[in-house]
């Protein structure tokens, strides 16, 4: 009898110890974008570490085969997935929003799944072909299609596929199909894309969409959607633009990643700027839920909270990233917040329950406009701490050259252009703005080490040149360098390119990439450092000072970990987290214009570290279609 009860008890230990291995490698998995339900980019794995990490080394690369240079009239892709570890598997989608279940430990492909039609090769979309991400969703019970990966189609289609075999779940919308585009109240004059995977809670998708820039005045609303994850059907939807101005202005959506607070049943909602970007004289100039951070009931869509972060938007500074769900510990205990990190390089940290900022944030005077008929917010809202993470504002007296000739030049060419600082708004004879559309912190967003309470940002530093053109002026006018904005319906064009020599080298001083830390708690800037390297001619590298524009992000591990890629020289990079020292770099077959993920393998208990390496279109032309996974020996 003794024995037996040893035999049970043993067993009952064992079944716990299992079910807390199972909990650990659940929490040291990626089962969503950004890591988890409220993003942060973290993992608790924590096999590799600063001591072995000399170690890591490559064990596959796949290959997607969907990737193109533009070529032949077709669009130049962007491999900015960032794959999830789900019931076993990786799940990716690839710039042309195929799907495909990889084994891995392995590299090898388990299935695939192309959309029908498929997206065309010459698909007419703004830049370049984009994926960020899938979804996954399960029931909780065996059989067909309770296990769901929910993926994003650029043309504005979401589909439901089974986890385990990649067939369409034909009980999600039309055949295992939701068409977002037959479904918006304001059609507007422009085309509806999905970029970012949908964030699941309970059994709702909850998922926003991407609009064109400065195309037209009246553009589709950045409506964003609930849909039953089982039936496709919308559960509730929630529109930034009132109906009174939808006429006036569209856009507004949100085309980054949303995060939620599952507790809470909160969805958080990063909205862009209205359209058109470049000109708000039609537009009112209260509308509070654009270039904002918006939560909603997660369950009804109803809002809780709005906190506009850039006031009537004249400059395209959406809000780029995933909102962080973090804690900031105060004086009268722990506050659940969210971080926002935004294009102009600040950072802004919110109370999580009411969107107040928990650090002093003052609204200061900003640049006014010199366009008739347009109109200018008086301030903007500026916080005093954290201390931006990039550089805001350039002027001629900064212009920078790698000759004495490249300076002159770059200095000649802003003389006759405004320069006023951060928020200097469009002008007719030309505006600098600083850091620009691009720049700052984007998509790649935020990684949050809940332990250390450092918030790790990955930032660009480059100044643009913006200038308004008569709407009725002649082609030529609206011709030259950089691109053109037509902004149909307003009175005036837009053009912009970021202010570059006729070397092709930036106008401002280095560095022009830059991976920096910030403790929550505090706003202290822990660190700072450059981040990659510029390829030059000849295979040669630009000195580690001037950094590498770059586009993904940052991820952070258990181990005191920060791996990211985002540069030019096709590299993946591990940094100390309480240093900012690089401890690591490993070349990859394109540069990884993505966000890593790590994960800890269900079938071999190790650590991998993957990242979609297919470079960017934004960076360089040399393009590709790789995945690659590292681990220990």
């Amino acid at each position: 009898m003794a024995k037996a009860l040893t035999r049970r008890a043993m067993l009952v230990w064992a079944l716990l110890l299992a079910g807390v291995w199972w909990g650990n490698a659940n929490a040291q998995g990626w089962g969503q974008y950004g890591g988890q339900p409220g993003g942060g980019q973290y993992s608790e794995a924590a096999e590799i570490t600063p001591a072995n990490i000399k170690d890591l080394e490559q064990v596959w690369v796949f290959n997607t085969g969907d990737f193109s240079n533009g070529e032949n009239g077709t669009r130049k892709t962007t491999f900015e997935a960032n794959p999830i570890y789900a019931d076993g598997k990786l799940f990716i989608c690839t710039p042309y929003n195929r799907v495909i279940a990889v084994e891995p430990e392995t590299g090898g492909e388990l299935w695939s799944f192309e959309p029908s039609p498929p997206l065309p090769r010459d698909y007419d979309q703004q830049h370049s072909l984009i994926c960020r991400g899938v979804s996954y969703w399960e029931s909780g019970v065996d059989g067909s299609c309770q296990k769901r990966v929910i993926a994003p189609v650029l043309d504005g289609r979401l589909v439901a596929l089974d986890a385990q075999t990649g067939d369409l779940c034909t009980d999600f919308a039309e055949n295992g199909v939701l068409d977002l585009n037959t479904t918006f109240d304001n059609q507007g004059q422009g085309v509806v894309n999905i970029t970012s995977p949908a964030v699941i809670f309970e059994d709702l998708a909850i998922i926003g969409t991407a609009i064109g820039d400065n195309q037209n005045v009246d553009m589709p609303d950045g409506i964003v959607r609930a849909v039953d994850v089982r039936s496709g059907i919308e559960v509730w939807s929630w529109n930034p633009i009132p109906a009174e101005e939808r006429r006036k202005s569209g856009a507004a959506n949100a085309w980054a990643p949303l995060s939620v607070d599952e507790e809470t049943a909160t969805v958080f909602i990063p909205t862009s700027s209205p359209s058109p970007d470049y000109w708000g004289g039609f537009r009112k100039k209260d509308l509070a839920r654009t270039n904002a951070v918006v939560a909603l009931d997660a369950r009804t869509g109803e809002e809780r909270w709005v906190r506009q972060i850039v006031h009537h938007d004249l400059f395209d500074l959406d809000m780029p990233a995933q909102p962080v769900l973090a804690h900031k510990e105060t004086l009268v205990g722990r506050v659940p917040a969210v971080v926002q990190v935004t294009k102009m390089g600040s950072i802004y940290v919110l109370d999580r329950a009411t969107g107040e900022y928990l650090f002093p944030t003052r609204e200061q005077a900003v640049p006014q406009t010199d366009v008739e008929g347009e109109q200018t917010s008086p301030t903007q809202p500026i916080p005093i701490l954290p201390k931006p993470v990039a550089q805001q504002g350039f002027s001629q007296a900064d212009a920078w050259g790698i000759t004495p000739l490249d300076k002159a030049w770059c200095a000649d060419e802003m003389a006759d252009m405004r320069a006023d600082g951060l928020y200097t708004p469009p002008s007719l004879r030309g505006s600098v703005q600083m850091p620009f559309y691009g720049g700052g912190s984007n998509w790649g967003g935020a990684a949050y080490d809940p332990e250390r309470r450092m918030v790790v940002t990955n930032v660009m530093n480059l100044a643009q040149w913006v200038r308004l053109i008569p709407a009725d002026a002649n082609e030529s006018h609206g011709s030259g360098p950089g691109e053109l904005g037509r902004q149909k319906g307003a009175p005036y064009m837009m053009r912009r390119g970021v202010l570059l020599s006729p070397l092709g080298v930036p106008c401002n001083a280095p560095p022009w990439g830059e991976l920096a830390a910030v403790n929550i708690d505090s706003g202290e800037l822990r660190w700072r450092v450059p981040l990659g390297r510029v390829p030059l001619a000849m295979g040669l590298e630009g000195p580690k000072a001037w950094g590498s524009p770059n586009i993904g992000g940052a991820i952070i591990t258990k181990s005191g970990l920060v791996f990211i890629a985002a540069t030019m020289d096709a590299r993946i990079r591990a940094f100390n987290i309480w240093t900012g020292d690089e401890l690591w770099s490993h070349p990859i077959p394109f540069d990884g214009a993505a966000t890593p993920m790590t994960f800890i393998s269900e079938e071999d208990g190790r650590q991998y570290v993957v990242i979609a390496a297919g470079g960017s279109a934004l960076l360089r032309p040399r393009l590709g279609d790789a995945l690659v996974a590292f681990r220990l020996p």
